[in-house]
Order: C-alpha cells, then sequence, then structure tokens
C-alpha cells in the first residue's frame, strides 16, 4: 500500500503584523523624545533614549537572540555609547549614531564582517535614513492596494480593538473602585493637550519618526546590489597593451621620482634639524614662531601628498612593489615624511607657545598625529604585502579609536589649563592670558579661571578688564547652574565640576554645607 504524504503550501506572511509592530514601537519611541528632548536640555537623557532604541531594535529582530555570542553585540554597543554619559557633544553623538547604526545593521544580518566594508555600509545607511520612513509608507500603500486595503485596515484595527476595549473598560472600573484614580481621569483635559500641540513640535514629531524608523527597520540602499552586479566585471577590461598610466609610473619614473623626491625632503629634514631640533639662528626678521606658523600646515599637506603617490605608485603586486630597490627608497621617503610629521607638531607647539593654544589647534594635533600613524600604516602594507583594503581598515580602526578617545576629553579645560598655566600673568614670561577667550570656552573653564583669580590676588582688582571680569564670574556660575538644574542635563562630566564648585564655595563661604543637587 503506498501512501502518499501531500505537504500543504506555505503561507505567505502578510506584511501588516511586522509594519503595526514598527509602527507601534516608532509612536512609543516619539513620544518618549517627546518628553526627554523636547524644549528641555540635553544630558543623561541622551543615553537612556539610545538604551531604549536599541531595545526597540532587538525586540524587532527577536530571532537574533538565537546566537549563543548574543551579550557582545550589546556589550560593544554598550561601551560605545558611554561618552554620552561622559558629555553629550556632537563627537559623543555621532560615536553613538554609528554604533547603533551598526548595531542594527548587525541584527538584520546585513553587515559585512570587514572595516572597510563596514564603513561604506555605514555611510550608506546614514545617506538613506531620513528617506527610509517616506519609502516604506508609500511601498505600503502599494502593497495595501495588492492585497486590499479594507482586508488590511480591518486586520490592523483588530489587533487593537481588544486590547483598547478591555482597557478602557478595566480603566473605568478601577476609577469607579478608587477615588484616587477617578481624580487622576478627572485631571485629562483634552482640549488643552490639544493646544500644546505646535507646527515645531509636530516637525520635531516627524524628525524623530524619520530617524527612528531607520533603526528599526536597518536596510541599505537597493542600488548598492546593482552595483556589485556591476563592479566585479570591471577588471575583465583591463589592456594588455602599454598606457599612459604605465608609463607615468611605471618602474623607471617611480625609482627616478623616489630619488629626486628623497633628495629634497633630506634638504627639508636637515633645515628642521638644524633650526628647529638644533637652535640654530634664525636669518634677521625672523622668528621661531614665525618659522613654525609657515611650516606646520603645508607639511602635513606635503605627507598627505607623498602618501598618494606610494599608493598609486606601489599598488599591490605590480611590479614597482616587487622591486627590493624602490622598496628600499619607499622605506626611506615615508620615514622621512614621518619625520616630517613630528617636524610639523614641534612647529605646532612652538606656535602655542607664542600665540596659545585654540580648538583648531588642538585639532592640528590630533590630524597631525593620525598623519603619521598613516604613513606608518603604508611602510607596515608595504613590508607585509597587504591589500589596500587592508590598509583603508586599518586607518579606520585607527581613526575610529582615536574619535572615541577624544570623547572622554575635555578639551575645554585643557585648552584653558595650558592657556592659565603658560601665560605671562602666572610666569612671568610667554604671551598674556585672554581671559575673554577662556571664558568663552565655557563652564569647563571654571577651575583655570579660578586658579588664575586666586593666584592674581589683590592685583587683580586694579585691572579695569579683570574687575569688570570679577563680577562676571559668578554669573556665569550661576546660569551654569539653572541650565543644569534638571535631572535630564545630568552628566559625568558635569557632575564632577559641580562638585568642584560646591566644594569651592563651601570653602569660601563656611555656611555652605548642602552640596548642589539637580532637581526634578
Amino acid at each position: 500500500m503506498t501512501t502518499i504524504t501531500t505537504t500543504a503550501p506555505a503561507m505567505k506572511t502578510s506584511p501588516v503584523p511586522s509594519y503595526c509592530r514598527r509602527v507601534g514601537a516608532a509612536a512609543l519611541l516619539v513620544a518618549l523624545a517627546d518628553f526627554l528632548f523636547y524644549g528641555q536640555p540635553a544630558g543623561i537623557t541622551v543615553f537612556i533614549f539610545a538604551i531604549v532604541l536599541a531595545a526597540a531594535v532587538v525586540a524587532m529582530h527577536p530571532t537574533a537572540l538565537n546566537d549563543a555570542r548574543v551579550w557582545i553585540k550589546p556589550a560593544a554597543l554598550f561601551a560605545a555609547l558611554l561618552p554620552l554619559v561622559e558629555n553629550v557633544s556632537p563627537l559623543s553623538v555621532l560615536v553613538a549614531v554609528a554604533a547603533l547604526a551598526i548595531f542594527a545593521l548587525s541584527l538584520a544580518g546585513r553587515l559585512r564582517t570587514r572595516p572597510a566594508c563596514i564603513a561604506r555600509q555605514l555611510g550608506l545607511f546614514l545617506l538613506a535614513a531620513p528617506f527610509r520612513f517616506a519609502r516604506d509608507f508609500f511601498r505600503w500603500r502599494k502593497v495595501a492596494r495588492r492585497l486590499g486595503q479594507r482586508r488590511i485596515r480591518l486586520a490592523a484595527i483588530a489587533v487593537w480593538a481588544m486590547p483598547l476595549t478591555l482597557g478602557i473598560v478595566f480603566l473605568a472600573l478601577f476609577g469607579a473602585a478608587n477615588p484616587i484614580i477617578e481624580h487622576w481621569l478627572s485631571l485629562i483635559d483634552l482640549y488643552a493637550l490639544l493646544e500644546k500641540i505646535e507646527v515645531a513640535r509636530l516637525i520635531f514629531w516627524l524628525i524623530v519618526l524619520a530617524g527612528v524608523w531607520a533603526f528599526l527597520r536597518p536596510r541599505l540602499p537597493r542600488f548598492v546590489s546593482r552595483l556589485r552586479r556591476i563592479l566585479p566585471a570591471a577588471p575583465a577590461a583591463r589592456r594588455t597593451r602599454t598606457s599612459a598610466e604605465d608609463v607615468l609610473f611605471g618602474k623607471a619614473a617611480v625609482l627616478r621620482a623616489l630619488i629626486v623626491f628623497n633628495a629634497l625632503f633630506a634638504v627639508q629634514t636637515i633645515l628642521d634639524g638644524t633650526y628647529l631640533w638644533g637652535g640654530a639662528a634664525l636669518p634677521d626678521g625672523l622668528t621661531y614662531a614665525n618659522y613654525a606658523h609657515r611650516g606646520a600646515y603645508p607639511l602635513v599637506a606635503t605627507a598627505l601628498l607623498a602618501a598618494g603617490f606610494v599608493l598609486v605608485a606601489l599598488r599591490s603586486g605590480s611590479e614597482t612593489s616587487r622591486d627590493p630597490l624602490i622598496r628600499r627608497l619607499v622605506y626611506l621617503w615615508v620615514a622621512q615624511n614621518i619625520v616630517l610629521v613630528i617636524s610639523s607638531m614641534l612647529r605646532l607647539d612652538l606656535y602655542i607657545g607664542a600665540y596659545a593654544l585654540t580648538y583648531l589647534r588642538v585639532a592640528a594635533f590630533i590630524w597631525m598625529g593620525l598623519v603619521a600613524a598613516g604613513l606608518a600604516l603604508i611602510i607596515a602594507r608595504i613590508a607585509l604585502q597587504k591589500s589596500g583594503e587592508w590598509l583603508l581598515s586599518a586607518n579606520l580602526l585607527t581613526l575610529s579609536a582615536t574619535l572615541y578617545a577624544c570623547c572622554f576629553v575635555n578639551f575645554a579645560a585643557l585648552i584653558a589649563n595650558y592657556n592659565v598655566d603658560h601665560s605671562r600673568e602666572m610666569t612671568g614670561q610667554g604671551v598674556p592670558i585672554d581671559i575673554w577667550y577662556v571664558r568663552s570656552l565655557g563652564a569647563g573653564a571654571f577651575p583655570a579661571l579660578d586658579r588664575f583669580i586666586d593666584h592674581q590676588g589683590p592685583t587683580t582688582a586694579e585691572n579695569p578688564a579683570f574687575r569688570q571680569f570679577l563680577g562676571i564670574r559668578p554669573v556665569d556660575e550661576g546660569a551654569y547652574r539653572a541650565v543644569l538644574n534638571h535631572w535630564r542635563a545630568w552628566s559625568f562630566r558635569d557632575w564632577r565640576l559641580l562638585r568642584y564648585l560646591d566644594k569651592r564655595g563651601s570653602l569660601a563661604n563656611p555656611a555652605v554645607t548642602q552640596p548642589y543637587a539637580p532637581g526634578h
């Protein structure tokens, strides 16, 4: 007897439940964002919202929890969100957004493993994120027409009919049984709630909705898949005959260029060693500050141009990259470029010694360090015979680690401390302090300014500018405390600064015994 087994056709799942779940989560996130951010100072609330958004992303992808190593992704995300606890700044927010995007793509199974590919996907995701909700909305309407709008709407309403109906019944019963709940219900004024809806608030809701939707439904632009089908065919178009590129960047041209470049860079290195490192006397009319200022940034541009030449001339697997003499000349030239970048940093240090420290000069120091690291990675790539993608990934990891570390650095306090400690008023030499610039750095400059005032003592009152500043200093602190007089504005950096201000205030006024605590 033959047994015939039939398999029931797989039922196509409707997109309605998935979309309703995401729309419901997005609506809750918009409500939370309105409570945390609209008309309120930003602080620890950004970290709280990021955590809730991450939890919503996990709820949208429950199958991702089946992985045994699922704890690695939330742990990495939590570490990336820690800068928001330290201080909310454009850099910490940028790191958090990038981490959330990578987290969402990884849970959706759309993330590559190599850092260079991840950076490319991240850029495409952030580029398409503002338009994802609008695109999905119109796409959902097309699906609704195809499946039948009436059935779609009835299904969407039926999902909420029973919970809302029974919820209202229970609430009415509780109101009848409990006078407190009845009093709360009597306080609800629908007209007052409608009056609070403003155009600006609606725009804020739409912006938040578009932002969170991209994380709840992480997708990449569709043209990426088309590019993947087109790009692999490009190597087949390689020509066998000699091209202009082969002549300009051939073995003979690269060898001659490296000899000339090494000679030119040697002259610059010797001059820097003589005047900057050796302390030789400069020509008449030229100061060390001017000598340093004129060369700091052009030398970094020279190093970047040199790095580009090395990458183009010594492509992985090319004839020039296999020549031992060319490789040794490249090592020498890149080493001279690294010395050139270090010389640029010394020039910048001399210039700062003459004209004080600013945000732009701190950024220049960091940029020069990244350039030096990039040059060192070029040497590693040639020596280890790695690909260009390896070099790009190594540079991206270096950049990411640098930006992450910068999130925990209080640059305002760093600049203020340097300018105060190296001012003429404090040391008897150097440049006079620009106290108004230091004040413009914000609350992070309070400790440095207080140390400056304490050092000056009675002589401060003799200067009208200092006397004016002494009158403004308490006003600045009062304004700072007023902004932070709310739990939403709390951050670990501000908490440390408030502890310092409370301690200083209690020392100046023994009657002050209660520490400052944010309000509700």
